[in-house]
């Protein structure tokens, strides 16, 4: 037990972090603005190593389980992280665009940063690599769909009609949900998985990337950890936005900073669980994770947040701006037709990270 405590340091140290978080967070309520961002940036630290424990253990219980449904525990996992972080920032800030712009910048990070920069490394190594194409076609409908019902069409809903169309919105999302996931498990659950011929089969489906954890304990203990860190992230996420609303008051910083922010923190650990699976050949992971975890943020993120503003009655906009309209539909497009062959390549791997890169200036920008 000592020796399975060990291993959990980065996970650990969240407790005293929280713990020093709590003391300052009223000792220094009036500091000055360098104090409270360089706490901010050690919680954002903080909460960004207990999150790579959580995905650690998600990547073991999905080595158990297996595709599909390894890719699914991975992806609820870091969405689960998201959200909770989401809906106690949306009680700290008083910005109605927070939910909107997280969403915005986890399509893009996932679809342009995550799958854009695995194509183009594993592009580079091995050449063109073979998925299943069903897959990137289901996904990238459904994103397709479910951003522009929650995204799109609010735009020209009345003010005075919102609630009714919030409402039908979290039953549309939740119906979406319920049948990507009755096809993911079901019988479609082929959609989702890729089987390479038989002499690649040892490199892309039983490669070292799936035998790297030679101890990985028991399952209940990875569900314990998962649980446990999930609420050491909420405490810590408490804090952080705290501090960082504090400290970024007044400053003219990009509205979508914290949006950025809790997209990366949450993405985090897929990053580095995609890039491993592209290196190692296994580009249907990749594809699994980047868009499973698009379509997880819009479609599972909504309904929660929509629920919350229709009971809080709190100031809340969904509707994109037409930049953002305009980055979604081109990157959405350039997904359907890269996902169209059933094969990446280190081209269409940098089409996406070169509009990753274009998010990132438009954000700088303010746009």
């Amino acid at each position: 037990m000592l020796r399975a405590l060990r291993g959990e340091l980065l996970l650990l140290q969240a407790l005293p972090v929280a713990a020093i978080a709590y003391y300052l967070e009223h000792l220094l309520a009036h500091a000055s603005r360098p104090v409270l961002l360089i706490i901010a940036a050690l919680l954002v630290a903080s909460i960004a190593c207990a999150s790579l424990r959580v995905a650690h253990h998600a990547e073991i219980l999905a080595e158990k389980a297996g595709d599909p449904y390894g890719t699914m525990i991975l992806t609820l996992s870091a969405v689960t992280v998201e959200v909770l972080i989401l809906v106690i920032m949306m009680s700290e800030s008083e910005q109605p665009t927070l939910v909107r712009d997280t969403i915005y910048s986890a399509v893009m990070l996932d679809i342009n940063g995550i799958l854009g920069l695995a194509a183009l490394l594993g592009g580079l190594k091995h050449g063109e690599q073979p998925y299943n194409s069903d897959s990137g076609k289901t996904y990238s409908v459904m994103i397709l769909t479910a951003m522009g019902i929650s995204m799109i069409v609010p735009d020209f809903v009345p003010q005075a009609k919102w609630h009714f169309y919030s409402g039908f919105t979290i039953v549309a999302m939740l119906a979406l949900y319920a049948l990507f996931l009755k096809m993911q498990v079901g019988q479609h659950s082929y959609f989702f998985s890729y089987r390479a011929p038989k002499k690649q089969h040892a490199v892309t489906e039983g490669g070292a990337e799936h035998g790297e954890e030679g101890e990985n304990g028991s399952t209940t203990f990875s569900i314990g950890v998962i649980i446990a860190g999930v609420l050491l992230i909420g405490i810590l996420a408490e804090f952080m936005s705290s501090f960082l609303n504090h400290g970024l008051e007044g400053t003219g910083a990009p509205l979508a900073l914290m949006a950025i922010l809790v997209a990366a923190i949450s993405a985090g650990p897929e990053i580095l669980t995609a890039l491993r699976a592209a290196l190692g050949n296994r580009m249907q992971a990749v594809m699994n994770i980047a868009l499973g975890a698009s379509l997880s943020t819009v479609i599972l993120t909504v309904p929660v947040v929509e629920a919350i503003a229709l009971f809080t009655g709190q100031p809340f906009i969904m509707a994109m701006t037409p930049v953002q309209i305009t980055m979604v539909a081109i990157t959405l497009v350039a997904a359907a037709i890269n996902v169209n062959d059933g094969e990446t390549n280190a081209i269409e791997g940098m089409t996406h990270f070169v509009l990753f890169a274009t998010f990132l200036m438009l954000s700088v920008l303010g746009l």
